[in-house]
């Protein structure tokens, strides 16, 4: 019954692992795809330990991108399953991004280091993203000693790029990224759990102030990039995202009821089709030639046949500014990664833009996270030591339900282990003993005349034949037990019996009834009994482990399952990394279980086999004492 139970949690266990395997498979599949065939660069510098190649695949094996996109600074997503923050620096200054030749490093910073979460989010310039073709490049970690941050947020940037707001933490939300260094004013506190870490949420209320700066200045006809990911929570007319207004002139982005505009001087782009409420989409204005292009996730969307304004002035952010129209809205919803750039951005750089910063699939697909690299290009190592650290990033997905779960888990563990080793140590004890006892016994059957049960010494000695050293090896066998038990009731039961000698004297020696016999078998079963109650005494903790630790492990698999999905339909978000960690710590409930399961199997039938075997040895002799006893004692009728 308990080898059925735990085949059939196991079966389970393995189905819900199978399933977990199905979600992840393609993305998986594909980064090893990748890794293969491919020459590995050399080692950068032997004080990081530790690399991984991610790669830019922009072909039709990734995510196809023929337009030139040129350079850009690439969002790098780490998480549990890709990044072992176990080994790498608490604030992530450790870092080191290298180019594919393994020579040139490139800038990069850190927008988020979660090491609560375990999630990271990195913003890498990658000088040169080929079309059509897989750009490498390596991440370095592990420099736990001397390592220092890198380079500052606004070396990640090109020259060209004015105002980049990640609006990431409730300390720097009003900065600029970029090298203009802009401050903001009226940010809001950031809202967590946006696009990209934190992000801006709009209520309808204050505009946003972005301050004259000489970086924000624009020329008449000159070029432009205005970009930044939107979730509008309410549609409404004419809703005001972006504008600048000065001297009788204005530039306005926003939604009309969920249409993206882009309006100059009171004229607008041609229109499409509306967006849908609380879905993130990326919105981008470019101003090239005298045409102002409205493009949506990378593609075109409208335009607007009319060249950019000249503005030294501060713009607004949400809210319309001075001079607006009366009908004009506020637009009310969330708002992240703002970026704005003095040159016409590609249509390749927008569309990489669009998929690398979104969490659709296409974002796994475009950027492959490879294995962990040991120093000197091995592509392998420890892997107990990667496998101990995966497991500690999984424990801290873990829900209060799962902890309660997996110490219940320990505390059976710590009982059985504790119960097999001692039930162990002492079948190894009696074994011994028994071995000692048999070999005095052997020799004693031989001669059975050689114990004289009315004398207990001889008894103790097996009519001399043991020395005192023997004696207190064989006293902890069963057997021994057993043969003392059956001399007691013999001597106690000896009867005087009258034959006839050989010279025809009568004389008197000692006999047993069949009655008496049979008291002395009766007797002898019920200290086999009780020796079997000894061998067996504490299994039904190893028991409790093997039928309860898997049910416990699944309870606690399907609490955090169920939490992880609750989570889920709270947010709206479903993509893989937002479900595979709240399922990976929901599965170390079962993994739990099973350990605790698992090894108590195994130690319940291996010890069961021993008492077995001890079992059968003493009914074994049992029997060969009363027949040896029958032969030695003369019957005397009842």
């Amino acid at each position: 019954m308990i080898l059925k139970n735990v085949q059939i949690l196991l079966s389970r266990a393995l189905l819900t692992g199978l399933a977990l395997s199905a979600l992840m498979s393609a993305s998986s599949l594909h980064g090893e795809a990748a890794e293969k065939g491919k020459e590995h660069a050399p080692w950068w510098d032997a004080k990081w330990p530790t690399r991984k190649k991610l790669t830019i695949d922009t072909s039709d094996k990734g995510v196809t991108i023929t337009d030139a996109i040129g350079k850009s600074a690439v969002l790098v997503r780490l998480h549990d399953g890709n990044f072992g923050f176990f080994s790498a620096k608490e604030d992530g200054s450790d870092l080191r991004f290298v180019a594919e030749d393994g020579k040139t490093v490139l800038k990069h910073h850190i927008e988020k280091w979660d090491t609560l979460l375990n999630e990271a989010y990195v913003w890498v310039q990658v000088p040169e993203i080929k079309p059509s073709a897989a750009t490498t490049v390596w991440l370095y970690y592990g420099n736990t000693i001397d390592a220092t941050p890198a380079s500052p947020a606004k070396e990640t940037y090109d020259a060209d790029t004015t105002a980049v707001f990640h609006f990431a933490d409730a300390v720097n939300a009003s900065t600029d990224s970029s090298a203009s260094g802009l401050k903001i004013e009226g940010v809001p506190p950031p809202a967590a759990g946006s696009l990209v870490s934190g992000g801006l949420r709009l209520l309808g209320q204050a505009a946003i102030t972005v301050p004259a700066a000489p970086s924000l200045e624009w020329a008449a006809g000159g070029a432009l990039t205005w970009s930044a990911w939107i979730k509008p929570t309410a549609l409404a007319a004419n809703a005001t995202i972006f504008s600048r207004r000065e001297g009788g002139s204005g530039f306005v982005i926003g939604l009309d009821n969920g249409v993206p505009f882009v309006e100059v001087n009171k004229a607008r782009s041609s229109t499409g089709e509306a967006l849908a409420a609380n879905a993130w989409r990326h919105l981008a204005v470019v101003a090239s030639d005298a045409t102002l292009t409205v493009y949506l996730d990378g593609k075109q969307y409208g335009t607007l046949n009319a060249a950019l304004p000249a503005f030294k002035g501060a713009a607004t952010i949400g809210k319309d500014g001075e001079g607006g129209p009366a009908n004009a809205t506020a637009f009310v919803g969330e708002l992240d990664e703002l970026q704005i750039s003095r040159v016409a951005r590609s249509v390749g750089w927008l569309r990489f833009a669009t998929v690398n910063q979104g969490s659709s699939s296409d974002a796994q697909k475009l950027m492959i996270v490879g294995a962990d690299e040991a120093s000197g290009g091995a592509a392998h190592e420890d892997e107990l030591a990667k496998h101990l650290s995966l497991i500690k990033d999984i424990s801290k997905s873990l829900t209060l339900d799962g902890w309660i779960v997996i110490y219940a888990c320990t505390i059976l563990a710590l009982i059985g282990g504790f119960v097999a080793l001692g039930k162990l140590l002492y079948l190894n004890k009696i074994s011994k003993a028994t071995k000692v006892f048999l070999a005095r016994w052997q020799k004693v059957t031989a001669d059975i005349t050689a114990i004289d049960h009315t004398d207990e010494e001889t008894v103790k000695t097996l009519g001399g034949t043991a020395s005192p050293k023997a004696h207190r090896q064989m006293r902890h066998s069963p057997l021994y037990h057993i043969y003392h038990i059956g001399s007691d009731e013999i001597r106690n039961r000896l009867q005087s019996v009258s034959q006839v000698s050989l010279k025809g004297a009568p004389k008197t020696v000692k006999g047993l009834s069949s009655r008496s016999i049979a008291a002395i078998k009766a007797t002898l079963h019920t200290g086999l009994v009780r020796e079997v109650e000894k061998l067996n005494s504490k299994l039904v903790f190893l028991t409790i482990g093997i039928a309860g630790g898997p049910y416990l492990g699944l309870l606690g698999t399907v609490i955090g399952v169920m939490i992880t999905f609750a989570v889920i339909a709270k947010t709206g978000e479903v993509e893989v990394n937002s479900i595979a960690p709240g399922i990976a710590g929901a599965l170390l409930a079962t993994v739990a279980g099973l350990a605790v399961a698992i090894p108590a199997l195994f130690a319940y039938s291996y010890l069961s086999s021993r008492i077995k075997q001890a079992v059968n040895d003493m009914e074994t002799f049992i029997d060969e004492f009363l027949a040896r006893m029958a032969e030695r004692y003369p019957e005397v009728k009842d």
